[in-house]
């Protein structure tokens, strides 16, 4: 499978353009898509407390791909759960997330918050030390990402011996550039 480094024109109509280079360089000096929104929302005073919630859509279901299962360094028959959220700050939806994981390198405990809570994924499993490895991005939608879409991005998160526990397509809102201030 080859990916690649995508970069393709914005189209931002009236929103804040010139605000998109920063908010990419909050996004590449964290680890954590979350903990990345998290700054950028109370920074732009989206919302007080700025705090993430996962709004999981409990009831999407899509199945890892040959491709994925190969990022993701599983085998065709060893579980690999996924869980499409929405990430929100306040009543702003600041990303949508495609997250296909491997729940066996996860703890039980870490798996069951993932299934119950409205915990973003990068909050739950920050104990493992996680370091990102972006795979892809680019300035506006990848096939994956709803229709206004800013600014996409494919990742894996990896733990410190190199082994994958992620697979995410993250598809930034334009909601990101309405605030800036």
């Amino acid at each position: 499978m080859r990916l690649s480094l995508l970069a393709a024109p914005l189209a931002l109509g009236g929103c804040a353009a010139g605000d998109l280079p920063r908010f990419e360089s909050v996004l590449a000096t964290n680890e954590s898509a979350t903990a990345a929104l998290g700054q950028w929302c109370g920074a732009q005073g989206i919302a007080q407390p700025p705090t993430i919630r996962a709004l999981a859509d409990r009831r999407a279901s899509m199945v890892a791909s040959p491709a994925i299962r190969t990022v993701l360094g599983v085998s065709a028959t060893e579980p690999v759960a996924y869980r499409h959220v929405r990430l929100a700050c306040g009543d702003t939806v600041l990303s949508v997330a495609h997250n296909w994981f491997v729940p066996a390198r996860l703890t039980p405990d870490m798996n069951r918050i993932l299934e119950t809570t409205e915990t973003p994924f990068g909050k739950v499993v920050a104990p493992l030390g996680f370091r990102r490895e972006r795979l892809a991005s680019r300035r506006g939608r990848m096939a994956e990402c709803p229709a206004g879409t800013v600014l996409s991005h494919r990742a894996v998160l990896r733990l410190a011996d190199g082994q994958a526990i992620s697979l995410v397509v993250e598809c930034y809102t334009r909601a990101n550039l309405n605030r800036a201030g």
